[in-house]
């Protein structure tokens, strides 16, 4: 199973729409808090981002006050993040999930979260936990085996 959709072609975008010139300074955010740019982020900061760079730099000031407030500390807000979207079933909740441990999540305090959402969505959100879980580990797990050779 794959965590992420297919990523555009850049090439393709740029050709057809233009390019973003503030595309790789978004990125950067991203990259900073994942250790890479999501491609439907990719996708939104290169086709907005060429056709209106004025919504794409509205998006991402929005996104910056919603999910750095001064009262959580990044992992505590990605934690919430990662419970919220796996109650929605959404397939974003894996990119909070990694930003959660990069932000220092413990295994345990991840579990936590998968057990709220039980608690009131019922066992398919145990179940899509578990396996989001699973899938950050095997990634943590790539990305350390590339590293080390």
């Amino acid at each position: 199973m794959t965590m992420l959709p297919q990523r555009i072609d850049r090439d393709v975008v740029e050709k057809a729409m233009g390019r973003a010139d503030k595309a790789g300074q978004y990125g950067a955010i991203y990259q900073d808090l994942l250790g890479f740019v999501p491609p439907r982020i990719e996708a939104r900061l290169s086709v907005t981002g060429a056709l209106d760079p004025v919504m794409v730099e509205i998006q991402e000031r929005m996104r910056e006050h919603g999910m750095y407030p001064k009262c959580f500390d990044v992992k505590t807000s990605q934690l919430m993040l990662f419970g919220m979207l796996l109650m929605d079933s959404s397939d974003a909740a894996v990119l909070h999930g990694i930003a959660a441990r990069r932000a220092g999540a413990s295994w345990e305090e991840m579990q936590a979260v998968v057990n709220l959402c039980f608690l009131f969505r019922g066992l398919s959100a145990a179940n899509r936990g578990a396996e989001t879980l699973a899938n950050i580990a095997k990634r943590e797990a790539d990305t350390a085996a590339r590293k080390a050779a």
